[in-house]
């Protein structure tokens, strides 16, 4: 577990990165590989990564980062991420079960498809105790070559051993668990 406010993402990706973010005369997206997430309460997550010339930027935020060169469109803090992180603490997980599972998103108003790569847990704040505030932050690798973070409750998933939602419409018929459970 992540009690600092930075930890290792499950495994390191291959991305590439907005060099106007870390280059003083930018020059496109350049490759890097992305490793670690920073959290403050307020902001966006961090992300920690190293550039080609070993260089490591700690903190970019995560519309600056892309999956492909040349992804088709400028990507907006509110299309990569639905909420800021609320606290320093958290943890990391790829679910073996979701790894690579086809997926939809909810960013911004429009609804986007892409990969699951992993999800991180907050940790100790005043939200996650709350049940139906506790929501673990979905990463997710778009097909339009960005990054999504967005909340449990605006990602659905594509098992196809399991799943009948051949569309994957976010279903709205769901409610918010609100109950805290104890054995005493």
């Amino acid at each position: 577990m992540n009690y600092n406010g930075a930890g290792q993402l499950p495994r390191h990706l291959y991305v590439f990165v907005d060099s106007r973010y870390t280059h003083r005369h930018p020059c496109g997206f350049v490759p890097a590989v992305w490793f670690a997430l920073i959290s403050y309460p307020g902001r966006l997550w961090g992300c920690t990564i190293m550039l080609e010339s070993g260089a490591i930027y700690r903190n970019l935020p995560p519309h600056s980062l892309a999956f492909t060169k040349a992804p088709k469109k400028l990507w907006t803090p509110q299309q990569a991420q639905r909420w800021d992180c609320y606290g320093r603490h958290f943890t990391t997980i790829e679910y073996d079960y979701l790894a690579g599972l086809e997926c939809k998103a909810r960013a911004a108003k429009n609804t986007y498809a892409g990969e699951y790569l992993f999800s991180v847990m907050p940790l100790e704040d005043a939200y996650s105790a709350v049940p139906d505030q506790a929501k673990e932050f979905t990463f997710v690798k778009l097909n339009n070559g960005r990054l999504t973070i967005q909340p449990t409750n605006h990602t659905v998933f594509r098992e196809r051993s399991f799943t009948n939602n051949p569309k994957l419409v976010m279903p709205e018929n769901l409610q918010r668990q609100t109950e805290v459970y104890s054995a005493e």
